[in-house]
């Protein structure tokens, strides 16, 4: 099934990390940096089925050399904590051939990032276990028209109401930086990836396929559905080999409670439709509604046991659960029958509405503090790098790359939250998260417990359809 799954992160030279070794990577290739003289070999990696450079037209011809292009980024990027380049990855639609995916690619690459400008080095990969995926390496430094490497950003100076400079008061004048591009938009994730999905989805439609993505979450698509987390590489790795995860137990813990929310939404639309039904039928005083012929064969039946088979007291005694149900609700008319759906149809969408917006709000607790919790577990590890002697630095950064990446993700997204206003808060992140999830449970037993109710009304569907059957075979008899 076609999947939206589209992260984007940055290659940052602060926690080890080199544009050449990620282009070794995900290209399978042994390729050396120039700038520190490691060599990054990866040509026994499996799964790598195609890889590919794309140029805007100004670039240099040598770049389609891997190395040339990626060492060049290496080269004209000085500073120790140095943004080298931008990684897009996408999960391919499985119900592409390989040449469709391939072409899917090609048009998203050439389209959205080359004819802007970027250099662009991708490459598929499909190890044959269901999640072929593409890794797309932009430079994040714009090209000048003559093929040479520009400035990221450019001194602008500050302006008074008459456009005249400001003074800063030590000689020199008021100014900010600006970036020369408007690759590093924030805007620029949303816009990638809506149109990885529209590309995709295109896609899709050219193989007369039925299948569409999203890149929307399901609240923003107006879907009451509990989204799945993601599993990430070593929890997917692990559930594959049939090891249960914590993840995995989540995700089929959401998959039982979206199967529980559509099966009762199922039930109760079949249930209110019915009784509307029934109750536009039936006539005031009507002696031959349903409801009436429930009192009328449970009297009968408690007259005359004797006359009846055994079947047939069974099923009259499934009449008297009916009537307990109706008596107990003050039932006397399908009217009132219709009331009743009508307001569990309303407790029901009430109640639903009320889950979802619970399980969302975990799903966001639940990442703050996961992430939290790596960004004060790896905490320490950065702020020793920071006092690790220049000539130790390098190899402390290649003995801890992975805690240092996991670390610079994780203050990036603290940063990014509290810029957009919210407190890094995790001691009431973990208290809401424990009430929500108390207030969850309660909530799902609420909702389980109107399966009852409805099985009520579903019976007495089943009771009127056998009503009806009797009445007409009566009729039949009568006729004789």
């Amino acid at each position: 099934m076609a999947i939206f799954h589209c992260p984007i992160q940055i290659i940052k030279r602060s926690v080890g990390r080199s544009a050449v070794a990620a282009a070794a990577y995900r290209s399978g290739e042994k390729l050396t940096n120039e700038w520190d003289g490691k060599t990054h070999d990866y040509t026994h990696k499996p799964g790598i089925v195609h890889k590919e450079i794309m140029l805007p037209a100004h670039a240099p011809p040598e770049f389609q050399d891997r190395s040339t292009l990626w060492n060049s980024v290496e080269q004209i990027e000085k500073a120790s904590d140095a943004q080298l380049a931008r990684e897009i990855e996408v999960a391919l639609p499985v119900e592409l051939s390989r040449t469709e995916q391939l072409a899917l690619v090609r048009s998203f690459v050439k389209d959205n990032f080359v004819a802007e400008g970027m250099c662009a080095d991708f490459a598929l990969h499909d190890k044959g276990d269901g999640n072929p995926h593409a890794h797309i390496l932009l430079t994040i430094r714009p090209l000048k028209s003559d093929g040479r490497w520009g400035p990221k950003c450019r001194k602008v100076y500050d302006l008074d109401s008459q456009g005249n400079r400001i003074p800063d008061g030590k000689g020199g004048w008021k100014n900010h930086r600006e970036d020369t591009t408007d690759w590093n938009n924030r805007e620029n994730a949303e816009k990638w990836r809506a149109a990885w999905a529209a590309y995709a989805n295109r896609a899709l439609e050219a193989a007369g396929r039925p299948e569409r993505i999203d890149h929307r979450s399901y609240e923003r698509q107006g879907i009451d559905k509990i989204p799945s987390i993601h599993m990430g590489v070593a929890a997917s790795q692990m559930e594959r080999k049939g090891i249960q995860t914590e993840k995995g137990n989540v995700n089929r813990q959401i998959a039982a409670d979206n199967k529980l929310l559509k099966e009762l939404k199922a039930r109760i639309t079949r249930i209110y439709n019915w009784t509307k039904e029934q109750a536009k039928a039936e006539q005031p005083q009507d002696s031959g509604s349903l409801v009436t012929r429930l009192y009328e064969a449970q009297a009968e039946v408690n007259r005359n046991k004797a006359r009846y088979r055994s079947g047939r007291i069974k099923a009259l005694q499934e009449n008297a659960k009916l009537l307990a149900f109706l008596q107990g609700n003050g039932i006397t008319s399908m009217e009132q029958l219709y009331e009743k759906v009508s307001a569990m149809n309303d407790a029901y969408y009430d109640l639903r509405g009320k889950i979802v917006k619970t399980e969302r709000r975990l799903a966001v607790l639940d990442e703050r503090l996961e992430i939290w919790a790596q960004y004060d577990k790896y905490k320490p590890i950065r702020q020793k790098l920071d006092k690790v002697k220049p000539g130790k630095r390098e190899k402390y950064q290649q003995e801890h790359r992975a805690e240092l990446a996991t670390f610079d993700t994780a203050a990036d997204f603290l940063k990014n939250l509290k810029e957009s206003g919210e407190a890094i808060t995790p001691k009431v992140w973990r208290a809401e998260a424990a009430k929500l999830t108390m207030q969850k449970d309660f909530d799902y037993q609420k909702m389980r417990d109107m399966r009852d109710e409805i099985k009520a009304v579903e019976a007495l569907r089943k009771a009127a359809d056998r009503l009806a059957r009797d009445g007409q075979h009566q009729q039949k008899e009568n006729e004789r």
